[in-house]
């Protein structure tokens, strides 16, 4: 993820990543929040032997993937807009329990900029239910000259959106985070939920402002320096916080160099649950492992 993303962390310390007050803009009674990590890609070939089994074929990659994270940020329906069949083929190569996060499609976020999409969100909304019980929120990046400006186009677009099918909003122009403001609230009342980008370089992206009870947080990692840790200690934590204000989702969406280094972020974020939150983390078909252990080729 280049948002955000400082070239190093060279003096700083972990006193520089608080993790903010939160601001709550839906209430419900306390309730159980199932816990999902995972990057944004299973096309690494450099996991082969690792966190895959040996000489898992490319076309195995997909089934090896979700048998080491709970969930995906699954870029690619940002660029294409998928088939029913070819997304039902993903779905049905992840264990239960498994979850895609998929990303809107450009044609309507950065292209059209949520005018005339009529055509293009009827072709997407198949493939997402394709997915099944394996979807999880969607969620729409915003193209970062987005400003509240420009917001009315994306709120008759979002009151058209399915209620049954969970959508977030990443916010990225910076002045969407300045002051009190409305849109935070209006996401609530749309049920909406509003991406938090925990990044080094835009600490403003890390709003805490949550608007729905599922919650995706996208984390900009920089390959287990002790900072990382004091930061995924903190998400540990919260989802208490999240818990009993009636969350019922959390989905960490690891961001490394290269994604070489997300097997081993997931994992450490992964110690700081509680052990039954831990195995939804992983998956809940198979127990949590050390990095480097190996899973049998299925």
């Amino acid at each position: 993820m280049k948002f955000g993303k400082l070239p190093s962390l060279a003096g700083l310390t972990t006193a520089d990543f608080p993790l903010p007050e939160s601001h709550w803009h839906f209430d419900a009674p306390p309730s159980q929040c199932r816990v999902y990590a995972g990057g944004t890609t299973w096309n690494i070939p450099a996991w082969v032997g690792s966190t895959y089994p040996e000489k898992t074929p490319r076309r195995l990659f997909p089934e090896a993937y979700s048998r080491n994270f709970g969930s995906i940020e699954f870029n690619a329906t940002h660029y294409r807009i998928y088939s029913e069949s070819k997304m039902k083929e993903w779905a049905d190569a992840t264990p239960e329990g498994f979850r895609f996060c998929p990303k809107f499609p450009q044609i309507i976020s950065h292209f059209r900029r949520f005018n005339n999409c009529e055509g293009p969100t009827d072709d997407f909304i198949p493939g997402l239910l394709a997915l099944g019980n394996r979807l999880g929120p969607s969620f729409i990046q915003l193209p970062p000259h987005f400003a509240p400006k420009h917001a009315d186009a994306l709120w008759t677009y979002l009151a058209t959106w399915p209620r049954e099918l969970p959508v977030s909003v990443e916010f990225r122009h910076p002045d969407w985070f300045v002051g009190e403001q409305p849109h935070w609230n209006r996401l609530a009342e749309l049920g909406v939920g509003a991406v938090i980008s925990d990044t080094a370089g835009r600490r403003d992206a890390l709003h805490m402002q949550v608007t729905a009870p599922h919650v995706l947080v996208r984390f900009g990692g920089y390959e287990g320096d002790a900072i990382d840790a004091h930061r995924l200690k903190q998400w540990g934590k919260w989802i208490d916080a999240l818990e009993e204000r009636g969350g019922t989702s959390f989905h960490l969406l690891v961001h490394e160099p290269d994604s070489i280094h997300t097997p081993t972020t997931c994992t450490a974020f992964a110690k700081e649950l509680a052990p039954e939150k831990r195995e939804a983390c992983i998956t809940p078909d198979r127990p949590y492992r050390e990095p480097g252990s190996q899973i049998g080729l299925f």
